[in-house]
């Protein structure tokens, strides 16, 4: 058992510094209870990837991150054979017949081990995150449902890999297209949208105890009005806490205009956004 109940969660996570709530804790502990990924989906910067390395924090866990992109393959995500020291070998013992040689090259000394694999064969407790699998290609899906489902891994030159200790799998997207059915159903769904404010106020404290309450009150209403214009990038959770931190750094005890203005760099990253929020905001 990772969590004894949604409650364990929610104590365990604030202990380091990732605020849940009912929702959140709820689908954590059912994760980890009923052994199934759990999918985070819902805008970029809303705390998704956080999550992950929260459960990891809270139980003491090791994280694997699989990072994907366009283009990710099978060799990267999962395996591959170190070709170069392959070919060392083979030039070392070019007296030998092949099968014997093909016997030696291929074997636990060549293998390269990539993020999923590490995560299977780990003997540890793990948390394996799988970082924004909406950028990755339809192939990578249809490689994650064969390992979600049986947790193994099948090496043909080695034979079948099933995981010692099941890893407790967060996957998430940032909607940027639609994730095919299979993998869904496979997974628990918890949607992540931006705090409000008050839980984002709370976060702030959390995670910068030296500010004042009023200023991160302040911190977190601004940022909430930013989020309703219609920016090509909203600021996230984590630029919240670098306004606050940046607002400590020089000195600020308010957030008043001109100090908005000097520092709206920290939280807004292109200049049309910053052109809005400043009419909007009428700085």
């Amino acid at each position: 058992m990772w969590f004894a109940s949604p409650a364990d969660v929610r104590e365990r996570l604030s202990a380091v510094d990732y605020l849940s709530d009912a929702s959140i804790a709820t689908s954590v502990f059912l994760a980890g209870a009923l052994g199934k990924p759990l999918l985070a989906e819902g805008p970029a910067g809303v705390g998704k990837t956080q999550l992950a390395k929260a459960v990891a924090a809270a139980t003491g866990a090791q994280l694997v991150r699989l990072q994907c992109y366009e283009g990710l393959d099978e060799a990267r995500a999962l395996y591959e054979w170190n070709y170069k020291k392959q070919l060392l070998r083979i030039q070392a013992g070019s007296d030998r017949d092949w099968d014997a040689t093909h016997d030696d090259i291929f074997t636990e000394e060549f293998l390269l081990e990539r993020p999923l694999l590490r995560a299977i064969r780990s003997e540890v407790p793990t948390v394996l995150l799988i970082d924004e699998i909406d950028k990755a290609d339809v192939e990578v899906e249809g490689l994650l449902l064969e390992i979600l489902s049986d947790y193994q891994v099948t090496i043909p030159e080695l034979g079948t890999i099933s995981a010692v200790r099941k890893p407790y799998v967060v996957l998430t997207s940032n909607a940027t297209r639609e994730l095919s059915e299979a993998l869904k159903r496979r997974c628990l769904y918890l949607h992540l949208e931006y705090p409000t404010p008050e839980r984002e106020r709370d976060i702030v404290l959390a995670q910068v105890p030296t500010i004042e309450a009023g200023l991160a009150e302040q911190l977190a209403r601004t940022v909430a009005t930013m989020r309703t214009l219609e920016l090509k990038k909203a600021p996230s959770i984590a630029e919240t806490i670098d306004w606050a931190n940046t607002l400590l750094a020089l000195g600020r005890t308010e957030l008043d205009e001109a100090t908005i203005g000097a520092t709206l760099g920290v939280v807004l990253k292109h200049a049309s956004d910053q052109t809005r929020a400043r009419k909007e905001l009428a700085l």
